[in-house]
């Protein structure tokens, strides 16, 4: 498997990681708990060795479902989380909180729950409009120095929020979506974390499934599967935006590959420090997926897919509108 750096911050990792969240959460019924362990040490058998996780999946399910599936390979493998949501008065997860008491109480959560001694790779979830960013850079540069995390990342936030971050404790990684059905990171973002060398990572490479061309605007999803609420997702969105599918169909075919496979490819070629983390629950998609790092895509391919973006019209937005106030600007 080849490895990437992630920006100047000396943290080597599989060129593709692997997200863990569907796992346990987000995309319908949790997946057998025993199968999940499976898939995750077989994937540290084929060569991924950066897994990304939160406390808020499930809640806590997920951070755990990794702790216990990787707690054979300490040492050889690098364990991503994230901290900032908090229960409301109901139990639900809908809450930003990233005050730094919270931050460190999270912490000492997730080392547990990972069976760690230190954090790899610790993101804010989600920007908190009421705490500022360097506060919160502060309080996990406090963490840093105590020996519980090694690295600072964040998700989903803007280019001057970052700067602001990497002025106080320097940021290893961003996550944010990225994907052939949502390229606005390029206009800014990867600007940004060019001139700073941080790292990219993209969460949904594969538009939440959209991208492997196995659905249609016929499909369903489990009642639980928050795909449901997402405007992107309704049926007629879904038909409109299968002529992006039709595109890469044709030049899956021409690489004897799957779409899936080169949208992963393009994403990879984007920059050299961009480590996307497709999630997957099934053995034969994973090593779909990992056949992506060793498929070249040439100066004409990447043409032939930019003239046809700028030809199509995704529509739908990537979420609802309760869960677009949370996206930095």
């Amino acid at each position: 498997m080849e490895t990437r750096k992630l920006g100047k911050s000396g943290l080597e990792v599989s060129a593709l990681g692997l997200g863990c969240m569907g796992m346990s959460f987000g995309y319908g019924p949790a997946a057998d708990k025993t199968e999940m362990i499976a898939l995750i040490r077989k994937s540290v058998e084929l060569g991924v060795t950066f897994f990304d996780t939160a406390e808020v999946y499930g809640p806590y399910a997920n951070e755990e479902l990794v702790g216990e599936a990787l707690a054979p390979f300490k040492g050889k493998v690098v364990i991503a989380t994230k901290f900032g949501f908090a229960p409301d008065q109901d139990g639900r997860w809908t809450e930003s909180n990233s005050r730094p008491e919270h931050i460190k109480s999270a912490v000492e959560g997730s080392l547990k729950r990972l069976k760690v001694e230190s954090i790899d790779l610790l993101y804010q979830h989600r920007v908190d409009p009421n705490v500022p960013i360097e506060e919160v850079a502060g309080a996990v540069k406090d963490l840093i120095q105590a020996g519980k995390v090694k690295h600072f990342g964040l998700s989903e936030a803007g280019a001057k929020t970052i700067r602001r971050a990497h002025a106080v404790q320097p940021v290893a990684a961003l996550q944010s979506e990225y994907s052939l059905w949502w390229r606005e990171p390029k206009e800014e973002i990867i600007p940004t974390l060019e001139e700073l060398e941080i790292g990219f990572v993209p969460f949904s490479p594969l538009g939440k499934g959209f991208l492997t061309g196995k659905m249609d605007e016929k499909t369903t999803f489990a009642p639980n599967d928050f795909r449901n609420v997402v405007p992107r997702f309704s049926e007629e969105a879904r038909k409109t935006n299968l002529a992006l599918i039709h595109h890469l169909e044709i030049l899956a075919d021409a690489h004897r590959a799957t779409p899936a496979q080169i949208a992963l490819a393009w994403l990879l070629a984007q920059k050299p420090w961009i480590v996307p983390i497709p999630g997957t629950t099934k053995l034969h998609r994973l090593e779909e997926n990992l056949e992506s790092v060793s498929l070249s895509l040439s100066s004409d391919d990447l043409f032939t897919i930019d003239q046809a973006l700028a030809q199509i019209k995704l529509v739908g937005e990537r979420y609802p509108e309760s869960a677009q106030k949370m996206i930095d600007r």
